[in-house]
């Protein structure tokens, strides 16, 4: 779904140093969407994701999608399929069905 939110990222950077910073989420969907943040990230790797209300999630990096001098952008992926993940966005998605 090509809609964008403000998230904020935590985690660890390809060099093992800790950050918290602002990020954006695009592309989202229920399972997770795709992250721009000017951090290189390991392929693998968890992070926390906070949403405007304050709720937090880890999710995985997927994928690397692309790259240059200034943002990177993964794909990123609920680590729990739990509520307060399918609820994490706060738009309802359509079923697959």
């Amino acid at each position: 779904m090509s809609l964008n939110a403000s998230v904020g990222i935590s985690g660890e950077d390809r060099l093992k140093c800790s950050f918290t910073m602002p990020a954006r989420a695009i592309n989202l969907n229920k399972h997770g969407a795709a992250a721009q943040i000017s951090r290189d990230l390991v392929v693998g790797s968890v992070i926390l994701v906070r949403n405007k209300r304050g709720v937090q999630v880890s999710a995985r990096i997927v994928a690397q999608l692309t790259a240059n001098h200034k943002a990177f952008t993964y794909g990123i992926e609920f680590v729990e399929q739990d509520d307060k993940a399918s609820n994490f966005w706060g738009i309802s998605f359509p079923s697959n069905g």
